[in-house]
C-alpha cells in the first residue's frame, strides 16, 4: 500500500518536467515575431504596426505565387542577410539582420569561442524556412 502514495507523488512530481518536454520551440517563428512581425504583420501579410508609416511592407505570403509557384529560397535567405542589392531605382529599406546577428552573437558569445557566420547563418535560414511555411497555399 506504500506504493500507490509513492507512484503519485512521483506522478505529481513529474507532471511539470512532461510539460516542459512536450513545449517545442520553434526558432524561426521567434525570430519572425521578434524582428519581421512589426513590419510585415504576425500573419507576414504587410499589416503589422510599422506598415505604411514610412514605407511599403510586402505580403510576403505570396514569394512563392509571385515566383511561379516557387519558394525563391536563395533570394529570401539574401535579402535578409543583406547580400541582396536593391534593384538600380529601389532602396533597401529593410534592416540588414545579418550584420545585426553577427553583433549579437559577439554580446551573448563575449568569452567563448564561435564561428559568427555558422551563428548568423543558422538564425537566417532558420528565419527563411519559416516564410517558407507562411506561403500561402
Amino acid at each position: 500500500m506504500k506504493t500507490i502514495p509513492a507512484l503519485a507523488i512521483a506522478v505529481l512530481a513529474a507532471t511539470p518536467a512532461l510539460a516542459l518536454a512536450q513545449q517545442k520551440t520553434d526558432p524561426g517563428q521567434r525570430e519572425f515575431m521578434s524582428n519581421c512581425a512589426v513590419c510585415h504583420g504576425v500573419t507576414g501579410k504587410g499589416d503589422g504596426p510599422y506598415a505604411g508609416i514610412e514605407i511599403r511592407v510586402p505580403d510576403i505570403t505570396t514569394l512563392a505565387k509571385r515566383n511561379g509557384g516557387v519558394f525563391p529560397f536563395a533570394a529570401v535567405y539574401q535579402t535578409i542577410d543583406g547580400t541582396q542589392v536593391p534593384k538600380a531605382h529601389g532602396t533597401r529599406d529593410m534592416p540588414i539582420w545579418g550584420q545585426d546577428y553577427k553583433v549579437k552573437a559577439a554580446e551573448y558569445y563575449l568569452d567563448v569561442p564561435y564561428d559568427p557566420d555558422a551563428f548568423v547563418r543558422a538564425r537566417i535560414l532558420a528565419l527563411t524556412e519559416y516564410i517558407y511555411r507562411l506561403q500561402a497555399k
